[in-house]
């Protein structure tokens, strides 16, 4: 028999209700579990669960609980064979993108699920997606971090949420499903990154200051130019289209070279969620490849991000940092 170890962190899949509203309570969520006959039949894996303290609505995570997550799965890698961790669908994408780059030789399954509406209501569809982690964690069939949810299994640093209210929360816009959960769960294998050789490395992050800039019709860039100190050391600018700014983005040249010769790296997303930033197809986005800029080509911001994180808490300088957010490592991107 396969063994699973949840990490339930908080989020909505283990709320209660509240004066107040929604809310996780420490220990609810175990009683709740073992009123679902279906977690202990014959067909599931053998499963523990650990309860991260405090819980945390995943609008709350930081650095500080990604680093906390990632240890227990170091920690208690060789005792279990696959992980499932719970979370909250708000910042679920940046977890698992951050997940992808701390765990690195990953050759278990550790897939991050939630639900939509608490465990606690008659609707909720949290059951199945608890139910179907598990089934996939145990299964073995992956061997990366995983994002599940309305059926779909998607590789975590290619998912984004697309649905604030919807069942189907989470899409993966620039990479095919892993896996579809019909009567059947059905592994894409020619979409699963292979099994790797060696052993489980982690790779802790630090709080590195890094900032996200999303570009909009008349944005007056002057007024970000205070934030391009010294100090912040990856910045993601989310463009329009292939990697666009507008045509009176003279003024933004400046503010992003003077962040260059601070050491600060610029990376470009496109706010389109499907497709790929190419820096210099148009005259409006050649202007930020000449000042150093780099493209994120099909990354989500979320992955592009969690790169920025664990790129420089590796300790790398500016330009080894600025070279390896172009290129992929953990299935984050479509190489060019």
């Amino acid at each position: 028999m396969k063994n699973v170890l949840i990490i339930y962190t908080g989020g909505t899949i283990g709320m209660t209700r509240t004066e107040n509203g929604y809310a996780p309570q420490s220990g609810q969520f175990r009683r709740a579990m073992e009123a679902i006959p279906d977690l202990y039949a014959g067909q599931m894996p053998r499963w523990d669960m650990l309860e991260m303290d405090p819980l945390l609505d995943s609008s709350n995570m930081t650095v500080h609980e990604w680093n906390k997550i990632a240890q227990l799965v170091a920690d208690h890698y060789n005792a279990y064979d696959g992980f499932v961790v719970l979370h909250g669908t708000d910042t679920m994408a940046y977890t698992a993108s951050a997940l992808s780059f701390m765990l690195e030789g990953l050759a278990k399954p550790v897939i991050l699920t939630g639900s939509q509406i608490p465990m606690c209501e008659i609707r909720s569809d949290g059951r199945d997606n608890l139910i179907t982690s598990l089934l996939i964690a145990g299964a073995g069939e992956v061997h990366e971090v995983c994002l599940y949810f309305g059926g779909k299994l998607l590789r975590g640093n290619r998912a984004t949420k697309f649905s604030a209210d919807g069942l189907i929360a989470f899409l993966s816009p620039n990479y095919p499903s892993l896996a579809d959960a019909g009567i059947t769960i059905r592994y894409n294998e020619s979409a699963l990154l292979p099994k790797p050789k060696g052993a489980l490395k982690l790779q802790l992050l630090e709080n590195i200051p890094i900032g996200v800039l999303k570009v909009f019709p008349g944005i007056q860039f002057s007024l970000f130019e205070q934030i391009m100190t010294e100090r912040l050391r990856g910045i993601v600018i989310e463009t329009f289209g292939a990697g666009n700014i507008p045509g009176d983005g003279g003024a933004l040249l400046p503010i992003i070279e003077k962040a260059f010769h601070n050491g600060t790296v610029l990376t470009v997303c496109s706010q389109c969620p499907q497709g790929a930033v190419a820096l210099g197809t148009y005259e409006t986005s050649n202007a930020l490849k000449r000042v150093g800029a780099v493209s994120g080509l099909d990354m989500t911001t979320e992955a592009a991000v969690a790169k920025l994180y664990y790129l420089f808490s590796c300790g790398y300088e500016k330009e080894r940092v600025k070279a390896l957010m172009e290129q992929d490592l953990r299935g984050e991107m479509t190489a060019p």
